[in-house]
């Protein structure tokens, strides 16, 4: 049956955009693998923690990732059992968890970011003017998706 199906423009590019995540996705985990790192899904959460900084919650988390919050919650169980990761109470908010990094997810950070040249050797295929371009684009793709599910708040970009 392939070649059977009639693909219209924008499903074409969907599934273009698809496919270049998972393969991106894949040569990274592979990479990351390689170098006796965190899996990626694991070292995407210690880079967003970083980033937000001490004020980082499950919830911010799961909204950077674009995750739903239960997958995110086990992921992070997962984490503070390898002693990655921190979740404690916040002093002032009772129901409100933090979560930040021990030493051992700090090390880990610094060798998924150094180890990692997947990302760079893929993205140095495009020219800065390239790169910012894409970014223009895929940012109103998300705005739109964003619009589309009716998600009021702003996106954080990393």
């Amino acid at each position: 049956m392939e070649g059977n199906v009639t693909i219209d423009r924008e499903r074409q590019l969907f599934l273009l955009l698809r496919q270049t995540h998972g393969l991106m996705y894949k040569a990274i985990e592979d990479e990351l693998r390689l170098s006796g790192s965190v899996p990626y899904t694991q070292a995407t959460v210690l880079f967003v923690v970083k980033a937000i900084g001490e004020q980082a919650t499950p919830a911010q988390i799961s909204r950077w990732l674009i995750r739903e919050p239960h997958t995110i919650s086990a992921l992070l169980v997962r984490m503070e059992k390898r002693g990655l990761l921190r979740k404690t109470k916040d002093l002032e908010r009772k129901n409100l968890v933090r979560v930040t990094l021990t030493e051992k997810g700090e090390e880990a950070l610094r060798k998924g970011m150094k180890e990692e040249t997947t990302i760079s050797k893929i993205m140095s295929r495009l020219s800065n003017e390239e790169q910012d371009c894409l970014r223009a684009h895929l940012e109103t793709l998300r705005s739109k998706a964003l619009e589309e599910l009716r998600i009021k708040y702003k996106m954080p970009l990393p």
